[in-house]
């Protein structure tokens, strides 16, 4: 009897597949195998083929690291090619306040663990730190400046090493900011708390002496603590008492927190709790509001980093190189990254290393972690190469589209559009935008907004670009605005529009606007001439419509390449912006409605910005099936009028 050989692992095929096996067999010759109990033989059969098929299969997947689907696998795979996943990471703020002690004393220490509570849409969380802060007292007076506080509870556990057994020490905790573990080893002879062991990520310069650990997540989304072996790394000996504080932290729930209210204690030079002066309140200045909180690392970011560092091998050598150790080892807060050598810049820069980072949770990297960054990549990168951290460059695509809808199958129009701007919502989450070289999909937009609902019949949809122009108030400057996509060009110019601002020596508002240049044979230039204009209102028509004049405040302001995308302003000295932050937003019209963020550009799709439009399809609703009412001209010009971009 020859042997099945199943090519299909459904349970239909299977059962299939064993009655035909028996039929080949001459000793079943006639049997029922549909009405007999042989029946329920052969179910049982299929039953466990089918099973067993299954759990093999998914023994398989879990076995490698493409294909894992449960955390716990995929952390212990990449763990083999050294990768440790970022872990949950807390919302730090920066504070500064005053306190004075009641008793003198030289110095005046602020105890780690509880700080203060602070407050996030009507929710409290507690603000720790990890290590004691010491200052000196000056005039009675000691002064705590640019503390840095982590939200989260503090917590401690201890250990006490027993060399016969195999011995784990693990924290019980999920939640952990393991860039806030602390770990100290007492031994019989040492006071305090003990010795502090430093954390590593490798062996390298690692001999037997090394008072280090190393920690690995395991299952639950807990850590252990892992020592040396006498070999690499010093190790641990009997008895001793081995002391872990850490922060569990809310993670991004606690990003937000502005006002702080104070909870914590102080030691004097002697190591007891200082007692402040009477009636004194510790009042708490934030210089930087809390940022940065975020989740664990997510599975997908796991199997897309592991093998990109084991990869470099902690070297910074090529572009994938920075991306994964900046995000892995170096400034895990990161969401998107873009590393440009220098050689490809215009003019080129040899040497040097552009890199432009998108935090978790916010827009820009500060100076601190900017000058952190840098000196921790020159344990990694090449000698003679200077990196180079830059702001952010975010450019913002938004919509104005014309939403037409069949009224009969709706109950509320508000309703139908929040719906639209939510479908929008989601799409602008997706993992298509929100990065460096990113791409906004015209076609994919259009496709979101007709299937948001049944009644939607048709959208007419048009694509704008911006970037926002952060400019130093009362001093002549010049700027270069690059958005990296093709303008559109209207021969009749106003292809550039921006939001108000005012400059010297002129009283109203003005905008920047743009004409475009004529070749000798009358076509349009690549280029034209940025100018500043002015509008005064010089009627209101019977319909409500505003009339504006607009008469020229400078002629030549600047340059636009349509091109390339890249607008170039002469020296200028602007005095206000309608918009706060000093910030002057400017839009353009793509020659392409697919949008691409390139090199050092960050994409976003600003759907708070963005013009939705409802409006009635009179003929899909009946009310005008024969088209005598229906006015083409007022359907294109619905959505491709050229309205001024103004906002306050």
């Amino acid at each position: 009897m020859p042997f099945t050989k199943f090519t299909n692992l459904d349970f239909d095929q299977i059962k299939t597949s064993i009655k035909d096996y028996l039929r080949a067999n001459s000793n079943f010759t006639d049997f029922d195998f549909e009405g007999s109990n042989f029946s329920i033989l052969i179910d049982t059969l299929a039953y466990n083929t089918y099973i067993t098929a299954f759990n093999s299969n998914m023994v398989v997947n879990e076995s490698f690291l493409d294909s894992a689907t449960v955390r716990e696998n995929v952390v212990s795979l990449a763990r083999n090619i050294g990768y440790v996943p970022k872990s949950r990471t807390a919302a730090s703020a920066v504070v500064s306040f005053s306190a004075q002690p009641k008793v003198l004393t030289t110095t005046l220490t602020l105890q780690s663990g509880l700080v203060c509570t602070g407050s996030v849409s009507g929710t409290s969380y507690v603000f720790s730190i990890p290590d004691n802060v010491t200052v000196p007292v000056k005039n009675n007076i000691a002064n705590f400046k640019n503390i840095t506080i982590k939200q989260g509870t503090f917590l401690k556990k201890q250990f006490t090493v027993d060399g016969s057994i195999d011995q784990k020490f693990i924290l019980d905790n999920a939640y952990i900011d393991t860039s806030t573990i602390r770990v100290y080893v007492k031994g019989i002879s040492d006071n305090g708390i003990g010795r502090s062991y430093k954390q590593v990520d490798d062996i390298l310069n690692i001999d037997s002496n090394s008072e280090i650990y190393l920690i690995q997540e395991i299952k639950d989304e807990k850590y252990e603590i892992i020592f040396g072996d006498g070999i690499f790394g010093k190790k641990l000996q009997n008895n001793e008492i081995i002391t872990v504080t850490y922060i569990i932290t809310d993670g991004k729930e606690g990003n937000g927190a502005g006002s702080f209210t104070f909870s914590g204690t102080f030691r004097d030079e002697d190591d007891n709790i200082a007692i402040l002066n009477d009636n004194t309140v510790v009042t708490i200045t934030t210089l930087q509001n809390s940022q940065n909180g975020s989740d664990i690392e997510n599975i997908d970011s796991i199997r897309n980093f592991a093998p990109k560092l084991y990869s470099a091998q902690n070297r910074a050598v090529t572009v994938k190189d920075y991306e994964s150790i900046i995000k892995s080892k170096i400034y895990p807060n990161t969401e998107s990254i873009s590393v440009v050598g220098g050689e490809e810049l215009i003019p080129p820069q040899y040497g040097k290393v552009l890199i432009s980072i998108k935090p978790k949770n916010g827009t820009f990297v500060s100076d601190f972690d900017k000058k952190q960054i840098k000196d921790k990549l020159k344990n990694y990168s090449v000698i003679g190469i200077n990196p180079e951290i830059i702001d952010l460059k975010i450019l913002y695509v938004e919509i104005d589209s014309s939403v037409y809808y069949n009224y009969s199958k709706i109950s509320s129009i508000e309703d139908l559009k929040t719906k639209v701007i939510k479908s929008l919502n989601e799409y602008s989450q997706s993992t298509n935008l929100n990065s460096f070289g990113g791409r906004f999909k015209y076609s994919k937009v259009l496709q979101i907004i007709d299937n948001t609902d049944l009644s939607i019949t048709s959208n007419i949809t048009k694509v704008r670009i911006r970037r926002d122009l952060k400019v130093k108030i009362n001093a002549q400057t010049q700027y270069e605005i690059c958005y990296g996509n093709k303008f559109h060009v209207n021969p009749e110019g106003k292809n550039i529009k921006s939001t108000g601002f005012k400059i010297a020596n002129e009283p109203d508002m003005v905008y920047f606007t743009d004409t475009p240049r004529k070749k000798s044979d009358g076509t349009v230039s690549n280029f034209g001439d940025i100018s500043i204009i002015r509008e005064k209102l010089t009627s209101i028509t019977s319909e409500s419509t505003p009339i504006f004049k607009t008469s020229i405040a400078v002629q030549s302001a600047g340059v636009v390449n349509y091109e390339t995308g890249e607008i170039k302003l002469n020296a200028i000295t602007i005095t206000s912006t309608v918009l706060n932050e000093d910030i002057i937003e400017i839009q353009a019209f793509p020659e392409s409605n697919d949008i691409v963020g390139l090199k050092d550009l960050y994409l976003s799709f600003d759907v708070s910005k963005s013009k939705i439009n409802m409006i009635k399809d009179i003929m899909s609703s009946g009310e005008d099936m024969s088209g005598v009412l229906f006015s083409s001209n007022d359907y294109y010009s619905s959505s491709y009028s050229n309205g001024d971009l103004k906002r306050s």
